[in-house]
């Protein structure tokens, strides 16, 4: 395939504002839930501040990491040095999966302080960040199906010859979801 063909360019082009539209409508939607969540903080049941378990920080730091793994991934590819890039990108799924791991990790500690997410015993402010962070896990489950999408694409050669844009989309998301986390984290942390 042609990089420089004038159609394939447009296609290229077409294809990146969709994933840009894509992220603005979900940061929108995670604007909206964490303005709902200010609003919903001058409640008479609202939980004023609620210690956010050592897991939550774990997960954020896991996090930077897989898109630190992801880029370098893009970058060995670049240089066409497919079993690095590979190596990268099981790196990333492999950080991904306990980015999962302790966000639940972090969901039981919340428990365990005696809030819950759902039920009589739930409260507004355990049901919102029970919305935003599952949210975001499915927004990641995403990622994570896109990750061994471009493993198998990367195994049968289809990221040779400069033809790069797939990979360079699910790099883009993949940071994406790295800010959006990183925001939903340190708003919720430091929100009073």
């Amino acid at each position: 395939m042609n990089t420089n063909d004038p159609s394939v360019l447009k296609h290229n082009k077409a294809l990146k504002m969709m994933l840009w539209f894509g992220m603005i409508s979900m940061s929108m939607t995670f604007a909206g839930l964490t303005s709902a969540y200010v609003v919903s903080s001058s409640r008479a049941d609202w939980i004023e501040q609620i210690n956010l378990p050592g897991a939550f920080t774990i997960s954020t730091f896991i996090m930077v990491l897989s898109s630190l793994s992801f880029h370098l991934a893009m970058q060995q590819l670049k240089k066409g040095i497919l079993k690095q890039a590979q190596t990268f990108l099981l790196t990333t799924l492999l950080l991904a999966v306990s980015f999962v791991y302790f966000q639940f990790q972090g969901f039981n500690g919340i428990i365990e302080q005696g809030y819950y997410f759902t039920g009589p015993e739930s409260s507004i402010t355990t049901s919102y960040l029970y919305v935003l962070v599952l949210l975001h896990l499915a927004h990641l489950t995403i990622g994570v199906i896109t990750i061994l999408t471009l493993f198998y694409k990367t195994r049968i050669g289809k990221y040779q010859n400069g033809n790069l844009l797939g990979f360079e989309l699910a790099v883009t998301f993949w940071h994406f979801l790295d800010i959006l986390w990183v925001y939903l984290f340190l708003f919720v942390s430091f929100y009073d």
